[in-house]
């Protein structure tokens, strides 16, 4: 992969503040120039499949997702079990990025079929460093099929 191609995230985080630092994170070193954001799990669904307010998107699936855990109506758990339990998109790299350190948050995350998990860190000045560092890692250095 090229470094400067234009790739496409699904961002799912639900704090305005989260992510705006994620976003920042991704763009730093031009890691991602297409970031598209969705404050809910319900939205994330309908992106990823293509339905409703999305029904009409191109149909390229985004080559990452960062998926926070903790979101009023669907949580993220939800969203990882919707998108791993189908063909069209269990291949998709799925990183869960939240501020929950609850071992049976990682748990079942990982019995899910996430890719990563990574606990935001409390300063949130890092917040964009460990996005970044987590982007590089799945978009520039990991292969996907």
């Amino acid at each position: 992969m090229e470094l400067f191609e234009q790739v496409e995230i699904l961002l799912v985080e639900d704090n305005d503040h989260d992510a705006e630092l994620t976003m920042r994170g991704l763009k730093k070193g031009g890691l991602a120039n297409r970031v598209m954001w969705v404050k809910n799990g319900e939205l994330a669904l309908d992106y990823l499949f293509r339905r409703g307010i999305y029904k009409d998107r191109d149909d390229a699936s985004p080559r990452l997702v960062l998926l926070d855990l903790k979101m009023p109506g669907m949580d993220g758990i939800e969203v990882l079990r919707a998108v791993k339990a189908d063909e069209r998109t269990r291949r998709i790299p799925i990183v869960v990025m939240t501020s929950s350190q609850e071992e049976s948050d990682v748990e079942s995350s990982y019995d899910l079929g996430v890719n990563s998990y990574v606990v935001k860190p409390v300063d949130f000045g890092s917040v964009a460093d460990v996005v970044h560092q987590a982007g590089y890692y799945w978009l520039a250095i990991n292969r996907t099929p």
